[in-house]
């Protein structure tokens, strides 16, 4: 059964799963809401049928503001040692902050303010798309807080280490056009067109043979931090299970043959 909700709505087309958070009015995010995610996005890496994923939320105001301070200030949500409370099997915070076992990508499609662990969510994505009026923030500092699902791990190798420093320690707001400058964010489009330039990634990258467009997910995730030799190595010689299917994989020929004969390649994800 296709798992979701009124605050987590899931919305399937083909092989592409579109979930949207509706928690107004920030799209906040309590323990029950953290784990519904980490169902929908464990099911989306389950079925042999979704190739990718987007995720985005309701309204133009805010994607996500994070944690959801009135579940945490009235103890409903656990602070210390709170990732003892989420379900390892369900992808840590937003069920995807620690999903180390997805391979298939997901695409954020910010609709407003990215903050806090909002902002967590997109960096754990792997492509992002931003509207126009979106910027990105870490507030956490003056709450007595530091972001630790994911920004602290992963910003400062997205941006210039002492511009991650400027937004973790002095939460300043950076615009998505100044966010696409650093390549922090792929595209920045006017906000009608937010979800249908997701989607049209989307489908470009159903196009391909499953097995290879995760494969490259796999692949990035073993090499991460090696040099360039052990990064060969460790490719070639290493448990990457989807990467060896992929090489000895029916749609490897029918892609060779297909380029060969100039057809469209029928890919059957075997």
């Amino acid at each position: 059964m296709i798992p979701g909700d009124d605050e987590v709505q899931i919305e399937i087309d083909g092989p592409i799963m579109l979930v949207t958070l509706n928690r107004p009015k920030a799209n906040a995010i309590d323990l029950p809401t953290s784990r519904k995610l980490g169902e929908a996005f464990v099911y989306f890496r389950d079925a042999p049928e979704l190739k990718v994923a987007i995720i985005t939320g309701t309204g133009e105001r805010i994607f996500c503001a994070g944690w959801d301070l009135k579940a945490l200030d009235s103890g409903d949500t656990p602070l210390e040692n709170w990732w003892e409370a989420e379900d390892p099997e369900l992808g840590g915070f937003a069920g995807l902050t620690e999903m180390w076992n997805l391979n298939k990508p997901v695409i954020a499609a910010l609709n407003g303010l990215t903050i806090g662990g909002g902002f967590e969510i997109a960096l754990a994505c792997d492509l992002i798309i931003a509207a126009e009026h979106v910027e990105f923030a870490l507030p956490e500092l003056p709450l007595g807080l530091i972001p630790d699902a994911g920004a602290v791990q992963r910003l400062p190798k997205r941006l210039p280490y002492n511009i991650a420093l400027e937004m973790l320690y002095l939460g300043r707001r950076m615009p998505a056009k100044e966010a696409a400058q650093y390549g922090l964010i792929n595209k920045v489009v006017p906000a009608e067109e937010l979800i249908q330039t997701a989607k049209a990634w989307a489908e470009k990258m159903a196009q391909v043979a499953p097995l290879a467009l995760q494969s490259i997910k796999e692949v990035l995730r073993a090499i991460e931090g090696e040099t360039i030799e052990n990064s060969f190595q460790k490719m070639r010689y290493g448990e990457l299970p989807t990467y060896k299917a992929m090489l000895s994989s029916e749609d490897a020929g029918e892609g060779v043959k297909a380029f060969v004969e100039k057809r469209d390649a029928t890919f059957k994800g075997q």
